[in-house]
């Protein structure tokens, strides 16, 4: 398979499943707010003007990019319908838009900034995403985005390997892709960073849960169809067991940020 593709979930399912968790995503979102304000730290310091927050979920850097760069220049986009119902009272930006990254509906050259946050990582086609950017963007704009690449989550994959060979745990691209393609799409790259973030759960209960709320659970082609049965979920919690750290269980995250310039 090329690089630049990457068997995901159906789209209909992942936004589905973000739009169901739109009511709980916010309270459990704290790895992703770090790392919103990350990336938006990242920034150049540079008066943009108009802005695209690319896989807006629940509009909390929607309202962030608005208090830096006004709203009536934003637009606020999401895959998932119930993200944008969520969104859309709270305000932040001038439209909301249901839209894919891989075929944005926007015109060319429109945009002065693109800021995405750990939504990039849904997409098969990363090169099709860059090709977008490229696109709408106008000469001097910005990309902006975080993801999550190869090997985020990997306590918990390595711990259902002891228990069957079922895909359990969604699938990123390797960083090393990062690399490639953001080299190869015509953009130059500012930053382009990897970072593992460990957060600890009490217990596998609680992980699942967030997962849940998040929106984020398995939705992997591969997946096992039906309920897991308590065998296998006691099986995976003393797998995962052998993990446990003074803190709790770790779950790590490898999470990538990138800053891409396009040349004037």
């Amino acid at each position: 398979m090329p690089e630049h593709l990457l068997v995901v979930p159906d789209k209909r399912q992942v936004a589905a499943s973000f739009s169901r968790a739109a009511g709980s995503y916010d309270a459990a979102a704290s790895l992703q707010r770090e790392v919103g304000a990350r990336l938006l730290a990242r920034l150049p310091s540079l008066a943009f003007g108009r802005w695209l927050d690319l896989g807006c979920g629940t509009g909390h850097f929607t309202r962030s990019l608005a208090e830096r760069f006004g709203a009536d220049a934003g637009v606020a986009l999401d895959l998932a319908e119930g993200m944008l119902r969520h969104a859309r009272p709270l305000g932040g930006a001038r439209h909301f838009v249901a839209g894919d990254a891989e075929a944005l509906p926007l015109r060319d050259g429109s945009l002065d900034l693109i800021y995405s946050n750990l939504a990039v990582q849904w997409c098969g086609d990363f090169a099709a995403v860059l090709g977008e950017a490229q696109r709408v963007l106008r000469p001097g704009g910005v990309l902006a985005f975080s993801s999550l690449c190869a090997g985020t989550l990997g306590e918990l994959r390595d711990s259902w390997q002891a228990v069957d060979g079922f895909t359990h745990v969604n699938r990123f691209r390797a960083f090393g892709d990062y690399e490639a393609l953001c080299a190869d799409s015509g953009l130059q790259v500012l930053v382009l960073e990897r970072q593992a973030r460990t957060l600890h759960f009490p217990d596998l209960r609680a992980l699942a849960r967030s997962l849940k709320e998040l929106g984020a659970h398995n939705l992997n082609p591969g997946r096992p169809g039906g309920l897991t049965g308590p065998a296998r979920i006691r099986a995976l919690a003393a797998a995962y067991e052998g993990l446990r750290t003074a803190e709790g269980l770790p779950a790590t995250y490898q999470v990538v940020h990138a800053v891409l310039y396009k040349r004037r």
